[in-house]
């Protein structure tokens, strides 16, 4: 296990080398995985005045985003761009090209930019499961990385993505970006200097209401704009079964994490980080299900989870149904709870307060009666962040290093673990289940609760109920089932695979 002390003792590095002149519009075919093969030298520290030439890569969503953070930053340029689907390469590279006046490389395969060596950054707003994969290969080829949340599809992912920056010694950033937010960098800090008394309880909200994704007429593999073969990389190769290609993989075990993985890491992230988690917890179980319709999704569109951390407990809560039926027939809203009128992200629960963690920059300490104690306000800036640790070359400048982030993608695949191992089962089993803990019972109840108003029979066998699974937090594996360790890690797809660790 690499803890963060070794992995900055590793990464610790003094030298980038110099950019070289552009190469040129290219568009990428099949290309093998770059592998280090040369001694590395360390990259050198970067003055604030010197240029860092970036791509990206996943164009049609959040690289939007990335392209627009890392264009403001001074002395940061976006030289190229990469995506898989031609017809949104070609329209990014049009819009770029017209907001900024100047041409940018295009390519459609990532691997034939890995090769250019004037690039210095790589930044991944990719499907979750090419996280992993295309972070380790832009280190193996002496690239930083910004990698967005999960950094992984997969447990099984995690050890070669702290391997790849250690030994390349890269600087990589997980885009959990509440990790540079001051009101909630104060907040914690403050929790942890005792103010609030003693933490027993964090609990991360997703209260995301949305709408069956519905399933195709016919399989098919997406738009003739796409190399599906290489949508697809390390996944299984399996046409789709739902209308929509985009967006809608979140929902679909194969390339996706359910809402958990998508919106609930950001929410586990603050809760591991409030409790001091370092690593796994002794125990997880998972209680929910898909429900409220039928459709081709396969992950839980309800779900309680809670990892057993001894006396401060993390629990997650994913509702993905509106506020009742009603709701459904208008506007498909609600199922948010909100404090001051701002949707909740955490909950702190300590001996003498709670702390509120919102959507809106803001964290506010509450005494046992709901006064407000102090308040917390102020943003901050991710990618700032990352091209200052670039600059650096200090993986301790980072505000959610590797490691971080790695370990918070591995509490939402365990719950994913725990729902895919479950079985059908009832509101009494999942009361029985969650009856061990009183926090857990309280959120199963509310959960059910949730469901009731939206008209779903959990007297019949709605639910799926996950058992409770032992955890070996050295090994990292399941101590008392076979099945959950067999989901732990998959072997990829050539040649979209991992190298072996040594």
């Amino acid at each position: 296990m690499t803890t963060r002390r070794e992995f900055i003792q590793t990464t610790a590095a003094t030298g980038l080398v110099a950019s070289l002149p552009g190469l040129g519009s290219t568009i990428a075919s099949a290309a093998p995985p770059p592998t280090s093969t040369a001694p590395l030298a360390r990259p050198r520290p970067m003055a604030a005045n010197e240029q860092i030439r970036c791509a990206v890569i996943g164009l049609r969503g959040r690289g939007n985003n990335h392209v627009d953070a890392l264009q403001r930053l001074s002395n940061v340029n976006v030289v190229a761009l990469c995506d898989c689907d031609r017809t949104i390469l070609d329209s990014r590279a049009a819009a770029f090209e017209k907001a900024q006046g100047r041409s940018i490389d295009g390519f459609v395969n990532y691997r034939q930019l890995l090769e250019r060596d004037d690039i210095h950054c790589i930044s991944i707003a990719t499907p979750n499961h090419w996280h992993a994969l295309m972070a380790v290969e832009s280190c193996r080829a002496g690239k930083d990385v910004y990698v967005e949340k999960p950094v992984s599809h997969n447990i099984g992912e995690g050890p070669h993505l702290l391997a790849a920056a250690r030994d390349e010694l890269r600087i990589v950033q997980t885009g959990t970006q509440s990790r540079s937010t001051q009101a909630i960098i104060d907040g914690i800090k403050w929790v942890h200097d005792g103010h609030l008394g003693d933490i027993v309880l964090a609990r991360g909200l997703c209260y995301k209401p949305r709408q069956s994704i519905g399933c195709a007429q016919e399989p098919h593999e997406g738009p003739e704009s796409l190399d599906f073969d290489l949508w697809t990389g390390p996944a299984a190769m399996q046409p789709l079964r739902r209308p929509k290609l985009h967006y809608d993989w979140h929902w679909d075990t194969n390339t996706g994490n359910g809402d958990i993985g998508n919106q609930g890491v950001h929410q586990v992230d603050i809760c591991r980080w409030a409790v001091g988690a370092r690593a796994m917890p002794r125990r997880v179980a998972s209680i929910g299900g898909r429900v409220g319709y039928e459709d081709c999704g396969n992950t839980p569109n309800t779900q309680v989870a809670f990892f057993d951390y001894g006396a401060a407990p993390i629990i997650f809560e994913v509702r993905g149904l509106p506020h009742d039926k009603d709701a459904q027939r208008t506007n498909w809203g609600g199922g948010m709870d909100t404090y001051m009128g701002q949707r909740i992200a955490a909950l702190v629960h300590c001996t003498n307060g709670t702390l509120v963690v919102t959507h809106s920059r803001t964290c506010d300490a509450l005494d046992l009666e709901g006064n407000l104690v102090k308040r917390f306000e102020g943003g901050g800036d991710h990618f700032a962040n990352f091209i200052e640790a670039v600059r650096s070359r200090d993986p301790g400048d980072l505000n959610a290093s590797i490691l971080e982030g790695v370990r918070s993608s591995d509490l939402c695949h365990l719950a994913n673990i725990g729902h895919q191992v479950g079985t059908p089962g009832t509101a009494a089993d999942a009361m029985d289940l969650a009856g061990q803990n009183e926090h857990f019972a309280d959120a199963a109840d509310r959960m059910l609760q949730h469901l009731q108003r939206n008209e779903v029979d959990c007297n019949g066998e709605a639910l799926t109920i996950g058992p409770w699974l032992d955890i070996d937090p050295v090994k990292e594996r399941f101590t008392n089932s076979e099945a959950a360790n067999t989901l732990i890690a998959r072997d990829g797809r050539p040649p979209y695979t991992f190298p072996s660790l040594s």
